[in-house]
């Protein structure tokens, strides 16, 4: 990928921004659910935003990290409970998990948008995925055929990066985002992203080859729990 196409972070990072990003990692999830929420309640025009700031890209305003604050002081003071988080399983049981319906690629060389910008477009109930966190389609071959292209994953977070080798997990590291099925590593700092599609060739080369992945990099680590094929009519 051309590096002149990457957003490139700010030159000066001031220091309520930086404020503002710590708070932001500590109360996602339980003050607020995400970017869309956030942005609202700001009054940003746009969840991307939020993206910007959090990924050091521009500066917040003062006089909004103000208002972040004083409206959510009752976390950051501890006098809050996080009802978001506790009410999550409720919720996922009635309602289903959130599906949303960003650009996605199982071949791990396209980058596509942050699920952060985005708003569900629906939402996947069936037994079985009462533990999952949200759901994301598949585009592209590279996972062929247990992940056809179009159809619909339940994902769960896996927060503190244990990998069960061989499992197929949707991971987010560096600029990209992608299905893979990880194996073990030559180190235990390692794991190897595998393509389950290893028929397709460009010269004499796979198409989909693997690759190793510090795990340390991996900024978001979701485990396939369950697949919604779409129907053939």
């Amino acid at each position: 990928m051309d590096d002149s196409l990457k957003p490139n972070k700010i030159k000066t990072i001031r220091p309520e921004t930086l404020e503002f990003i710590i708070l932001y990692s500590q109360l996602k999830g339980k003050a607020f659910s995400g970017n869309a929420q956030l942005a609202e309640a700001l009054g940003f025009n746009s969840p991307s935003s939020i993206t910007e700031i959090v990924k050091s890209r521009q500066n917040i305003d003062p006089e909004k990290l103000r208002i972040f604050k004083e409206k959510y002081k009752d976390f950051i003071e501890g006098k809050k409970t996080p009802t978001y988080q506790e009410n999550t399983v409720v919720n996922k049981a009635t309602e289903g998990i959130p599906m949303y319906e960003i650009i996605a690629t199982a071949s791990g060389v396209e980058v596509y948008n942050d699920i952060n910008d985005s708003q569900p477009v629906g939402r996947m109930n069936f037994p079985g995925i009462e533990d999952c966190d949200f759901a994301l389609p598949v585009w592209g071959h590279s996972m062929y055929p247990y992940l056809e292209n179009g159809c619909w994953v339940a994902l769960k977070v896996i927060h503190d990066k244990k990998i069960l080798p061989g499992e197929v997990y949707y991971i987010e590291w560096g600029d990209y985002r992608m299905y893979k099925r990880l194996l073990a590593g030559d180190t235990p700092e390692e794991v190897i992203a595998h393509s389950d599609n290893t028929t397709e060739m460009v010269g004499n080369r796979l198409k989909y080859a693997p690759f190793a992945i510090q795990i340390a990099d991996i900024k978001k680590l979701c485990l396939v729990k369950d697949i919604h094929k779409k129907h053939n009519h």
